[in-house]
């Protein structure tokens, strides 16, 4: 078998399955991610191991299904590793041929990435079996589990040159933000990492949002794209946004950042959430206020609640900004900021707040 085959190797079988061991064309994470600009990366493990968490990029092509990964994985732990591996052997057999359609498919140029867990048992197989049908394939030392270990390291140690757009709700932080990256600034988009704009309102008008986990993966993902010789603007933000949360260093690197709190008249912060929310389905909108109810108190409640019904947005929105304003006002008072600098506007113009913030941060 060994002089048949491109690489040393050798077949095993373990709990996650039939295991293939090659150790050719394995890379670190770092090298194995830059291989994405040239080559289309697949990720052999299970659907339902994708879907907790997966490099950004990567296509989902399972070697087992969750049932079958599952019943390997229990084959190897009551009848031992032969019998675990026979298994393997009967499921993933069958499936050969459509694995190098597929591929073929997906990789016209035959040029391939693959990952798997842990780097050696599902990736091993498959890149044996695509290297048989004549792709060139590169594997992921460690696999998804040292990817992960690779970009939480990074994340921890986080030290960018950050300037953070604050202010009440309502002010166009985001807008300013995205009219800070049209002007060629360097931004991390949050909320749009997140798919929620961080209030009780934030889910309006958003798609589901990603695990945890995935959110970390697409935000290292985004931040390894910088250049960490700029400043990079973003978006104050509390540590979690809807369910997920800011990895404990970069929220560390922005709370130790110039925070920019951002002033606009009142009347431009209720015109901003009417823009923003009047148009999403009331029930909704009802449902976001009966979140804040408890704080809001019974009778702000019902007001709020029958200005949607009837179509008076303002009246609404200025309910929920002067909630909003009462906790932004206490956490600016609680929170230590080495250097908080306020700036007042007369309109809330986002294209010529970012101009204004560019030339004179």
């Amino acid at each position: 078998m060994d002089s048949f085959l491109p690489c040393a190797a050798k077949f095993s079988a373990g709990p996650k399955g039939l295991t293939f061991a090659c150790m050719e064309g394995r890379l670190a994470p770092s090298e194995f991610l830059a291989e994405r600009a040239h080559r289309t990366l697949l990720d052999v493990r299970s659907p339902g191991e994708y879907a907790q968490g997966h490099i950004p990029g990567a296509i989902s092509f399972p070697l087992f299904s969750d049932d079958e990964r599952a019943r390997v994985g229990t084959c190897y732990k009551q009848n031992g590793p032969e019998a675990a591996l026979e298994l393997g052997l009967e499921i993933v057999g069958p499936k050969m041929a459509g694995f190098v359609r597929e591929a073929k498919r997906l990789a016209p140029e035959r040029r391939l990435a693959i990952h798997c867990w842990r780097g050696g048992q599902r990736s091993g197989s498959m890149a044996w079996l695509l290297r048989q049908a004549g792709f060139e394939v590169v594997t992921l030392a460690g696999g998804y589990k040292n990817y992960r270990r690779h970009l939480l390291e990074r994340l921890e140690t986080l030290s960018l040159d950050l300037k953070v757009v604050g202010g009440k709700t309502g002010a166009g932080k985001t807008k300013i933000l995205r009219c800070l990256r049209d002007l060629g600034e360097q931004i991390i988009d949050l909320e749009m990492l997140a798919h929620h704009k961080g209030s009780a309102f934030g889910f309006i008008g958003e798609t589901p949002q990603p695990t945890v986990e995935q959110f970390e993966n697409n935000l290292w993902d985004a931040i390894a794209q910088l250049d960490p010789t700029r400043r990079v603007w973003v978006e104050n933000e509390s540590r979690s946004i809807g369910r997920v949360y800011l990895p404990a260093g970069l929220w560390r690197n922005m709370r130790a950042s110039a925070l920019l709190n951002i002033e606009v008249p009142d009347e431009t912060r209720v015109r901003n959430l009417i823009a923003d929310y009047a148009h999403t389905d009331k029930a909704d909108l009802e449902s976001a206020f009966l979140k804040i109810g408890k704080r809001l108190g019974g009778q702000q409640l019902k007001t709020a609640l029958e200005a949607i019904d009837g179509g008076h947005f303002a009246i609404a929105a200025q309910i929920a900004l002067h909630y909003y304003d009462k906790t932004y006002a206490h956490s600016l008072q609680t929170t230590p900021l080495p250097n908080l600098r306020h700036f007042v506007f007369s309109d809330g113009d986002s294209q010529k707040i970012a101009c204004f913030l560019q030339s004179n941060v």
